[in-house]
């Protein structure tokens, strides 16, 4: 009994192994102390600061590219209340400036100051709490607008952030919204237009109401209305702060107090707008003139303007449509022209709306084993084999008892006798033994491949189809990429529990209570019938174990994909977390995520423990029936004591080794439920799908574009009409300029000519054709999309450029393709060129043209 009890603690080795696996990259992250410690409480607390910026001899390196040199004995002063831009070429070092006076870097050499005090000596969370931050990609949180602004100050009054939201100039589109301050903004902001993500994060910075401001392009996204008030608004809080401004447009900067042109990490310029102008040879003079058009398309640029506020009331779909009859007799390049529209009743909403919470997902209710055995079919060789190999070992618990019961039988039997059948049952207990050796690790081992194939084959096939879903299908929040990171990482993996350890050892179990069976009703059947009574009862107690397992299972596995959109949420936002010191708050959101999967881990672990209590009080139950029985029988004449013993041994050594499978109870359980996830992915049909071959291909594409009386709303916003009756035409060769308010349906055009959705009503048409009647891979082949916050992959610059032809572009190609977007100067001066690796989001990378 001792070694059987041994026995069955071995399934539980491979959950200790795994956990140690896991827990050692857990522990190395925990053990490792932080280079810049926001929770550490050392360091100097003042009552306020002024303000005074200094970066004295800086030598700096980002940790993940240490050869190559941002600074080499940088040095700039700012005093405090002024405002310092900072010009220059993209990659040229100025957010790199940003990020050490945010610290969320250290240099090399040298020293970054404010008020004379090394950024070192202060308490790191309490001096940025000091700094306010607008970044040049605005973050949002997969929360409501409220809760992204009260990050800038936790525990503000309604007051307080209804005067931030007028002062960002936010508050015109979120009282459209119906929610309004409550709308959900839906994953990294995706139901906001870039316009509107900006002014809340503008609308965050204003609330902290730092002392010092840092202001990383921040109205680069905004129309030229919107970016006016905004300006006005900043203008208005930069008094008597600190600023820094970072800017390629120089329009934004001409007031500044003083301008810094910084170059291939060198100050090569400094004075205000006035001074440096006067030198037409100089730095920031010839940025002027990169930027500046004419002094007549200046004059019509206002003009415009006038004619279109005039024009205002006009419903914005005629509006388009008319101006794009006219352009078929206009120039081969239009400017664009950005104005502000006062939308009527009729207009077109704001683009960006309600997340609608939508209908419940309802995935089946039932796990489809065959489905599920269909996926494994090309390693049924393999599990027929190990399915062979289990039954053997599933037998050795019975034959066991029958050697067992035979060797007790012998103790009985005359001294010349019972010494040479103890060494006969010696010798079958060693056989016994060496079948078990070969039969076990036979079973682990080809189960563990069968298990570990349909691993890779089911994250293989569930990733293609969440590749080839529509647009919309990933605007539901129960389908952001935390959430599906999570399937894929976790709910392929507790599969296996239905084809791996799990699967073997009912297979196991199984041979173990055919085997003990047949043994049993050959020695005396009576007793056998008597005892198997008894079975369904157990049976009915791992039913209902497993019911209410299943229930807690399919909760924690809800609750543990939104603490995994928390965390997705923070460590893709971690700048945004750092420089708004959300780091306890983000750690408490995600405490709060995890306390549900806690406490019904706990209610698990109680009905788990009921489970097994009952199960060995109907185990012990069945033993005492079967001696109380047993004896009858005995007296009765029916049986002997042999037969009585063979039974007893055969059943409850049988009984031992079905009551391992009771450990992988849980296992099995995480199991369906994950394979009720799984099957929901691949069960769903993509309402556009680009895997999709069949529709229309056309050997030249002219590109003339039309869009013809078409009416939209986006799917998870059913009651905000975006376009209505929207006509445009564009012609082959043309420019074309969508200008307005942010949040107008501009980039929503974008949208339905790529077929990220399909319009309600009306049509598209390329080259006369309708959009839908094409093959869409081709389709979108044929059109090229730079969006208004850059995308990049974690891959190299050489991969990321290559996407642009299906990864198969050629070195002549990547260059030709890098010099065009001039971007060969700053590539070429890299340590390893094209190699070089786009880390994290693109944190080693710069934004700008």
């Amino acid at each position: 009994m001792f070694s059987r009890s041994l026995g069955q603690a071995s399934p539980c080795l491979t959950a200790f192994a795994a956990g140690q696996a896991a827990a050692f990259k857990m522990f190395e992250t925990i053990n490792r102390k932080p280079e810049i410690d926001a929770y550490d409480q050392k360091g100097k607390v003042l009552d306020d600061i002024r303000g005074d910026i200094e970066l004295k001899d800086v030598y700096f390196s980002y940790p993940a590219r240490p050869n190559e040199e941002i600074f080499s004995g940088f040095s700039l002063c700012i005093s405090s209340g002024t405002t310092a831009a900072l010009v220059g070429q993209s990659g040229s070092g100025k957010s790199t400036v940003i990020s050490l006076i945010e610290r969320f870097y250290d240099p090399l050499h040298g020293e970054v100051l404010i008020d004379n005090i090394n950024l070192k000596e202060f308490q790191l969370k309490w001096i940025r709490e000091k700094i306010g931050l607008v970044s040049q990609e605005p973050v949002l949180f997969t929360s409501s607008i409220k809760d992204n602004i009260l990050y800038g100050k936790d525990g503000a009054s309604m007051d307080e952030i209804k005067v931030a939201i007028e002062l960002a100039n936010a508050a015109k589109f979120i009282d459209k919204l119906p929610q309004g301050l409550d709308t959900m903004v839906g994953e990294h902001g995706t139901q906001l237009s870039g316009g509107q993500k900006q002014r809340i994060a503008i609308a965050r910075a204003i609330l902290k109401d730092p002392r010092i401001l840092l202001l990383d392009e921040a109205t680069s996204a905004l129309d030229a209305e919107s970016e006016r008030v905004v300006q006005e608004a900043l203008d208005r809080i930069m008094v008597n702060r600190t600023t820094v401004i970072v800017a390629h447009r120089l329009s934004t900067v001409r007031n500044a107090d003083m301008i810094a042109v910084i170059h291939r990490g060198k100050m090569v310029e400094k004075g205000s707008h006035s001074e440096l102008v006067q030198d037409p040879e100089g730095a920031y003079s010839q940025l002027i003139k990169l930027q500046e058009g004419n002094s007549d398309s200046e004059s019509e640029d206002q003009q415009t303007e006038k004619e279109l506020s005039n024009l205002s009331g006009q419903r914005l779909s005629r509006r388009r449509s008319s101006g794009s009859r006219r352009s078929s007799g206009s120039r081969r390049h239009s400017k664009s022209q950005s104005f502000g529209l006062s939308p009527k009743a009729d207009d077109p909403q704001p683009e960006s709306m309600e997340l609608d919470a939508g209908e419940p997902s309802k995935p089946p209710t039932k796990v489809p084993l065959r489905r599920l055995a269909y996926l494994n079919k090309p390693e049924i060789p393999v599990l027929i084999v190990g399915a062979i190999a289990a039954i053997i070992n599933g037998a050795t618990y019975p034959v066991f008892s029958l050697l067992l019961s035979n060797m007790i039988k012998t103790f009985y039997e005359p001294p010349h006798k019972m010494k040479s059948d103890s060494k006969f049952w010696a010798v079958m207990f060693v056989i016994l033994g060496l079948v078990s050796l070969v039969a076990h690790p036979g079973r682990s081992y080809l189960f563990a491949v069968a298990g570990s194939k349909l691993i890779k084959r089911i994250r293989s096939l569930c990733f293609e189809k969440v590749l080839n879903m529509e647009v919309g299908w990933f605007d539901k929040p129960e389908n952001s990429s935390g959430a599906i990171g999570a399937r894929l990482s976790a709910d392929a993996a507790n599969v296996r529990g239905l084809v791996g350890d799990a699967l073997a050892q009912i297979v196991q179990d199984s041979a173990s209570a055919a085997a003990g069976l047949v043994i049993a009703f050959a020695a005396c059947w009576q007793l056998a019938l008597i005892i198997l009574v008894l079975v369904p009862l157990m049976s009915a107690n791992a039913f209902v174990q497993m019911k209410f397992m299943k229930g807690f299972r399919a909760d924690s596995k809800l609750m543990y994909e939104e603490a995994s959109q928390v965390a997705n949420d923070a460590v893709g936002s971690i700048r945004t977390v750092a420089s708004f010191c959300a780091e306890e708050k983000v750690m408490k959101l995600y405490r709060n995520k995890c306390e549900g999967p806690k406490r019904a881990g706990i209610k698990q672990g109680l009905t788990s423990g009921i489970g097994f209590g009952v199960s060995f009080f109907l185990l012990n139950c069945m033993y005492a029936t079967s001696f109380y029985a047993g004896a009858r029988l005995i007296e009765a004449g029916q049986t002997n004591f042999g037969d009585v013993f063979k039974v007893f041994f055969a059943l409850t050594l049988a009984a031992l080794g079905v009551s391992q499978s009771s450990s992988f109870a849980p296992d099995t359980t995480k199991a369906k439920s994950s394979a009720v996830s799984v099957f929901a992915i691949l069960d769903r049909e993509s309402e556009i799908d680009p895997s999709d071959e069949s529709g229309l291909t056309l050997e030249t594409v002219k590109g003339e574009i039309e869009i013809r009386h078409v009416s939209f709303k986006y799917p998870t916003r059913p009651d905000v009409e975006i376009f209505r009756d929207l006509c445009l035409t564009i012609h082959s060769g043309k420019t074309v300029a969508l200008v307005g308010e942010s949040g107008s349906g501009k980039s929503t055009v974008i949208q339905l000519l790529q077929r990220f959705y399909n319009p309600d009503s009306g049509y598209i048409t390329l080259d006369g054709t309708e959009l839908q009647k094409f093959q869409l891979k081709w389709l979108r082949l044929q059109m090229g999309l730079v969006s208004q916050e850059p995308v990049l992959f974690n891959d190299t610059i050489r991969a990321n450029i290559a996407y642009g032809k299906d990864g198969d572009a050629t070195e002549a190609e990547i260059l030709a393709a890098s010099e065009l977007a001039n971007a060969h100067n700053f590539i070429s001066g890299l340590h390893q060129v094209c190699l070089f690796h786009i880390i994290s989001k693109r944190v080693n990378c710069h934004f700008g043209p």
